[in-house]
């Protein structure tokens, strides 16, 4: 029996996923795996039992993963699992920004007690809230991974132009795109012809902060900036100055703070974009099937601090190698496994910046010493033998 620890509560469907084979608890000891939501790892006192940790959700910041990948600790997320969520909650943010929802929905709850004088206030106050239509509109979508992909499309057949940003566009993502997607070349091009834009990009080092002062005053005025990525992505004082001054019309965002929270034409949900339980379940159940297949057979998909390397097992005994992106790394674990007479049958090896992972599969068993000898390997950060 395998058991995994849960940090935060997670959807009983991850259990079901991993199978009678691991126990799934809270207060799991010596656990091979780690799954969670929104636990904060950065001063977490890792077991030494854990080989890999599962984030059911995309994001990351959370976890140390620079850090875990110099223990030999895999961190898997889950991509997509959440997209159709968030998908929707930015629809439910273009209705709300364009049509004045929640200015309307607060002005007529004020009027309770009002009586028979309902009606008539309705009828004068109504003039208060004319919006727009989103038919005909441009929406700037900033990232088309598996989120921005599926808004590009939504947006795209409720009747508005959509232009799509993303330097890094994968193949499978770009596949998914409808063909009137029309995409930009840079981010100058999104903020000059978007009525509305909206972010679906991870927070990074480089892109923190990126919607500030000198990305609005490229942008239209009176246009819409949605936000449901992340809250570091956006200055906020940046952000009040634009909605003060009428360079935005309206700033939606998932990540209320203390700046942003009543103030006039920013509209703050608190954290709603993957808070359903179907994209709970999918969430888990993606997250506890990557942990299961890295422990059970070394295969990694989804990584954020390895690369993805997988290979169908064409023996009964393997070797995986976490290690440092170097030259000659595989030389030296095959004269390794020569100097026993270990035959490799087949193997994978992938790089992703600065690390690298190298699954073997061999014609028999080794022993301990000879793991111990690859282990000692400058730069290999963990060797493990799956049977």
């Amino acid at each position: 029996m395998k058991n995994i620890l849960t940090l935060n509560a997670i959807s009983e469907k991850a259990a079901e996923a991993l199978g009678e084979n691991y126990a799934l608890s809270d207060k799991a000891e010596n656990p091979v795996g780690i799954m969670l939501r929104s636990f904060s790892m950065h001063d977490y006192a890792l077991p030494d039992s854990v080989v890999a940790v599962a984030r059911a959700g995309a994001g990351t910041n959370n976890i140390p993963s620079k850090e875990y990948a110099k223990k030999g600790v895999v961190v898997f997320n889950t991509p997509g699992a959440n997209a159709n969520a968030v998908k929707e909650l930015v629809l439910a943010a273009l209705f709300a920004s364009g049509r004045k929802l929640a200015e309307s929905l607060e002005w007529v709850n004020s009027l309770a007690g009002k009586g028979e004088e309902i009606p008539s206030l309705v009828e004068k106050g109504k003039k208060n809230f004319v919006g727009h239509e989103l038919l005909g509109k441009t929406i700037g979508v900033i990232g088309l991974g598996a989120i921005g992909a599926k808004v590009a499309n939504a947006t795209e057949a409720i009747g508005m132009k959509v232009l799509g940003y993303d330097p890094y566009l994968s193949v499978d993502n770009a596949l998914s795109l409808t063909r009137k997607v029309k995409r930009a070349a840079t981010l100058d091009e999104i903020a000059a012809n978007a009525d509305y834009i909206t972010v679906h990009v991870p927070l990074l080092a480089d892109n923190k902060g990126f919607l500030n002062k000198e990305f609005f005053a490229k942008m239209k005025d009176g246009a819409v900036l949605i936000n449901l990525a992340r809250g570091e992505l956006a200055n906020n004082d940046d952000v009040l100055e634009a909605v003060e001054s009428g360079k935005l019309s309206k700033y939606v965002c998932d990540f209320p703070c203390e700046k942003l929270i009543g103030k006039k034409n920013v509209l703050c949900f608190p954290h709603l974009g993957a808070s359903t339980p179907e994209a709970e379940d999918n969430c888990a159940v993606m997250a506890a099937k990557q942990l299961a297949d890295y422990i059970e057979n070394g295969n990694i998909v989804n990584s954020v601090n390895f690369p993805a390397c997988s290979s169908a097992r064409c023996t009964p005994f393997r070797i995986t190698v976490l290690h440092k992106n170097q030259q000659n790394m595989i030389a030296q674990i095959s004269s390794i496994l020569a100097k026993d007479g270990i035959n490799i049958e087949n193997f994978e090896n992938k790089n992703k910046g600065e690390t690298a992972y190298t699954i073997l599969d061999i014609a028999a068993s080794v022993n301990e010493k000879l793991l111990r000898e690859i282990d000692g390997i400058d730069g290999v950060y963990k060797v493990r033998e799956i049977q």
